[in-house]
């Protein structure tokens, strides 16, 4: 098993990200590099994986750092998988966070099971207006 190093809120290169989420699962607008780039740019809080210079996974998130904290996006490259590196992104977040921010997120249905076995709660009370584009 690789070494992999957490680092937060380090540069990430788009097609390195688009990489990583084409190859993760998660579904994506990855056909268009500048909405990612924005998605990343805007974020105050990412942490990156890495076996040595190669992206592997990320954790993006937008929070107030006081109360809450939307967890946007997880994902870990296929061949990486099953390592504990979301798990461990997870727990980066919330280190940079601290214990009196709740971690919120819109799971994905194919990762409905993972989320209760890494600490999550489900909600019943959530809502969501649907982007248009």
């Amino acid at each position: 098993m690789p070494k992999i190093d957490y680092r937060l809120n380090t540069a990430l290169n788009t097609f390195d990200i688009i990489r990583v989420f084409n190859n993760s699962g998660i579904t994506r607008p990855t056909q268009d590099a500048a909405r990612i780039a924005l998605m990343f740019a805007n974020a105050n809080v990412v942490v990156s994986a890495w076996d040595g210079d190669h992206l592997v996974g990320v954790a993006r998130a937008l929070s107030d750092f006081c109360y809450c904290c939307y967890l946007s996006d997880l994902a870990v490259d296929h061949a990486y998988q099953r390592q504990g590196i979301g798990d461990a992104l997870i727990t980066q977040v919330r280190h940079a966070m601290g214990d009196g921010v709740s971690l919120i997120l819109l799971s994905a249905p194919g990762a409905m099971g993972y989320y209760p076995k890494v600490g999550f709660t489900a909600a019943d009370n959530a809502f969501v207006i649907k982007r248009q584009a």
